[in-house]
């Protein structure tokens, strides 16, 4: 019979892949205009780098096979994210990127590697590597703050997804049973993390999920609308100094606008 840290390990690997599978939406949209737009690589970039450091201490682990297991599935996710953002950024960013890469997901990484097996005894390789995923693992937890402060600024939560932000709570939730389980400390202290700012995610999605629209679309919707008025306003003036001319200039644009319409299903 498989043991409870087993079970909730494996419903774990299930939850992670969905989150991990999160951008692959996105991530299509990217390939499919072959433009990254204004999304930004940092996120994946860092992910990528806590996955393959909570890799490497799986395998250092004894009993670590789920842990090795679910960030190795994220890590080749994020892989992937990272290498077509390189592939469709624009040159600017493709080149900001690739550096980062090289410093973290490369240099940083293969550091923490190599003075790991060569520089520390046995005991010591545990500690070494838990307390660095620790690190890594809050940074990517408190990505999430500048949403937050995006939905309390706004009071709307178009920028911060129901769904996503449950995922992200339930996720670092069940890890936390699972530390508990197994009396992983180095586990436990992002895990905690996890779920308090799941639980403030999801109280400010209750607080303003009333509110479908921010303030700042609002206001360039008004503006929109001003512009609009504006420009009618003008052409009427434009048509009452005119008279006959207007209505003439109406009717060739219109002769024009049909002859061009005609083009297009030539």
């Amino acid at each position: 019979m498989a043991s409870i840290s087993f079970i909730i390990g494996i419903i774990g690997n299930i939850i992670s892949f969905f989150v991990f599978t999160s951008p692959i939406k996105t991530f299509w949209e990217v390939v499919k205009n072959k433009s990254t737009e204004d999304y930004e690589v940092f996120p994946y970039i860092i992910t990528l780098l806590g996955t393959s450091l909570w890799t490497f201490y799986g395998c250092l682990k004894p009993g670590g096979l789920l842990v090795v297991t679910v960030n190795g599935i994220g890590a080749t996710f994020q892989f992937i994210y990272v290498t077509l953002f390189l592939i469709y950024a624009p040159k600017n960013k493709k080149v900001r990127a690739a550096k980062l890469v090289a410093l973290l997901n490369v240099g940083f990484l293969g550091v923490v590697i190599a003075v790991t097996l060569l520089a520390l005894h046995a005991k010591l390789r545990l500690t070494f590597v838990g307390l660095i995923c620790v690190g890594m693992t809050t940074i990517v937890y408190g990505s999430p703050l500048s949403a937050m402060k995006t939905v309390i600024k706004t009071k709307s939560v178009e920028f911060m997804p129901f769904l996503l932000s449950f995922s992200l709570f339930l996720n670092a939730g069940i890890w936390l049973i699972y530390a508990a389980v197994i009396r992983d400390y180095y586990m436990t202290v992002p895990s905690v993390l996890g779920v308090l700012l799941g639980i403030i995610q999801l109280i400010l999605y209750a607080m303003y999920k009333k509110k479908p629209m921010s303030t700042k679309s609002t206001n360039e919707m008004q503006e929109k609308v001003s512009d609009n008025a504006i420009k009618e306003d003008l052409e009427m003036q434009v048509c009452n100094n005119n008279g006959d001319d207007c209505q003439c200039n109406r009717k060739e644009n219109g002769q024009y606008a049909i002859k061009d319409s005609e083009k297009q299903f030539l």
